[in-house]
């Protein structure tokens, strides 16, 4: 069942499993659009968006909070139990011995350049710490894109969500892990490096 709370003038949507898949399009094309920018550099398509966020759909216990600004989605954040995300995102947790089972996963935050600065990201992880903790999970994580600091395509006065995420409580965990996407102008995928971060709740 959909649920929802207000931040500033946007109304902040939550909703699981099947509930989630009307939402899958909007979802599809926040990633294509937010993450083509810096640092992902994200070169998508919709169909395989469509197919990765379908994870989300079959687990009941998955979430998706999304950010309305009237009846358009302007922002999607998402999580999932560790235990039904991707293998490559447990790979690294199940090698270092974790238990998987007491870890939430927490996929991505979107958010449209204008509505950044409202407070709607703090929010996104509040929704998704409060479905965390209901489920009794102990930990929190996710995985960001490393990339050096003289990297040719990293904007002038770029800012990371570094301090964002430190703010939040979240440290670097020492885990990493491999993926591959094609980058904007790029032929072919490439690997990426990826770090996590965690929190205990």
């Amino acid at each position: 069942m959909a649920r929802g709370s207000h931040t500033d003038d946007i109304f902040l949507l939550r909703c699981c499993g099947d509930d989630i898949y009307p939402y899958l399009d909007a979802a599809a094309r926040l990633r294509i659009e937010v993450f083509r920018d810096y640092p992902y550099l994200y070169d998508g398509t919709v169909t395989y968006e469509r197919e990765y966020l379908e994870h989300y759909v079959n687990c009941p216990d998955s979430i998706f909070v999304c950010a309305m600004d009237r009846e358009h989605v302007v922002g999607i954040s998402t999580a999932i139990p560790l235990v039904a995300a991707d293998e490559a995102f447990q790979k690294p947790f199940l090698d270092a011995g974790e238990k998987i089972q007491e870890i939430f996963y927490l996929g991505e935050s979107l958010l449209l350049p204008q509505y950044r600065g409202r407070g709607i990201g703090h929010a996104f992880f509040h929704h998704r710490e409060a479905q965390a903790k209901k489920l009794r999970c102990h930990v929190a994580t996710f995985c960001s894109v490393i990339r050096p600091d003289n990297h040719p395509l990293k904007p002038h006065g770029y800012r990371s969500n570094e301090s964002f995420w430190d703010k939040r409580g979240y440290q670097r965990n020492g885990l990493r892990a491999d993926f591959h996407w094609s980058e904007v102008c790029e032929q072919a995928e490439t690997s990426h490096e990826m770090e996590f971060w965690s929190r205990r709740l």
